[in-house]
């Protein structure tokens, strides 16, 4: 169902619920691996996708359609990724690179995540990445967005996305090198 139908359906109080089950539907799974590959964690992500549709359910009626549903619900998402990681570090005052390491050991662990080797060591490499270089690098690599539609995500002008993306492919080609040679 196109999304033009599900704001339709969503305004009117006789379809609201009906139209944000398909709007969930549609975006549940796009917004959970995006989502995972910032937390890496599988509880982690599910309260963010929950926390993220919460949110779109209470701001919907609000949407002004500046940019794509897909944009709006991802710039929440991504949002909610960005706080729970800033609020983890505060909390257990933990430097950029032990989250990495943190995040690192949790995807090691994990089954479902861990696939082959040259992914695990891809994915390794992208969570030394601060915090907003792996959400660009993410977008990028893995959803192929456009930086015109990661501008509208993250708020940020697409110069500095293009700058951001190449100095963590960088870093990531970089690590690499070093650690898997």
């Amino acid at each position: 169902m196109e999304d033009q139908e599900i704001l339709r359906k969503f305004h009117d109080p006789a379809s609201r619920n009906v139209a944000f089950n398909q709007l969930v539907r549609k975006y549940q799974s796009k917004v959970y691996w995006h989502v995972r590959k910032m937390v890496v964690d599988h509880e982690d992500a599910d309260d963010l996708v929950q926390d993220t549709f919460v949110k779109v359910w209470n701001h919907l009626e609000n949407f002004r359609q500046d940019a794509s549903l897909y944009t709006w619900i991802y710039r929440i998402a991504t949002n909610e990724c960005l706080s729970f990681l800033q609020s983890k570090r505060r909390k257990f005052f933990l430097p950029l690179n032990d989250v990495g390491a943190e995040l690192a050991q949790k995807l090691e662990a994990d089954e479902e995540l861990a696939g082959d080797e040259v992914e695990l060591k891809l994915q390794k490499a992208i969570l030394r990445l601060p915090d907003k270089q792996r959400l660009v690098f993410n977008l990028r690599y893995y959803d192929e967005m456009p930086y015109e539609q990661m501008a509208d995500v993250t708020g940020t002008s697409v110069g500095a996305l293009k700058a951001s993306y190449h100095h963590a492919a960088k870093k990531v080609e970089q690590y690499v090198n070093e650690h898997f040679s």
